[in-house]
């Protein structure tokens, strides 16, 4: 339980970042609103990032992992398509904030671990 709340508020604070430092994307301020956010794109990400990368093998393979960027770009779309308080306003957008929030997970997830240490 744990480490699913550590990795909810690493996600939070990686799309708050995305949208603090990344032009066209916006959310909302409210900090319950931010975790509603963070467990929807977790969900999202979930669910179909594996088949999403399961589909798109042959190109991940060709770009050397650099499409994994655009998948999480249509995720954080589709993210911004079903909650209220997300907006992202193109594919520009999204997939420089795709990386921002890759990066700030990945930071974050180093420092501060998963919990699962047990």
């Amino acid at each position: 339980m744990r480490g699913f709340v550590v990795r909810l508020l690493v996600n939070a604070l990686a799309l708050s970042a995305a949208a603090w430092w990344v032009p066209g994307i916006g959310m909302s301020d409210s900090f319950l609103d931010v975790l509603w956010i963070a467990l929807v794109f977790g969900l999202v990400n979930a669910v179909l990032k594996p088949i999403l990368m399961l589909l798109s093998l042959p190109v991940l393979f060709l770009t050397l992992g650099l499409f994994t960027f655009v998948i999480n770009a249509g995720l954080l779309m589709l993210t911004a398509r079903l909650v209220d308080g997300f907006a992202v306003d193109g594919w520009g957008a999204a997939l420089v904030g795709s990386i921002a929030v890759s990066v700030v997970s990945l930071v974050l997830g180093v420092l501060v671990g998963d919990g699962d240490d047990d």
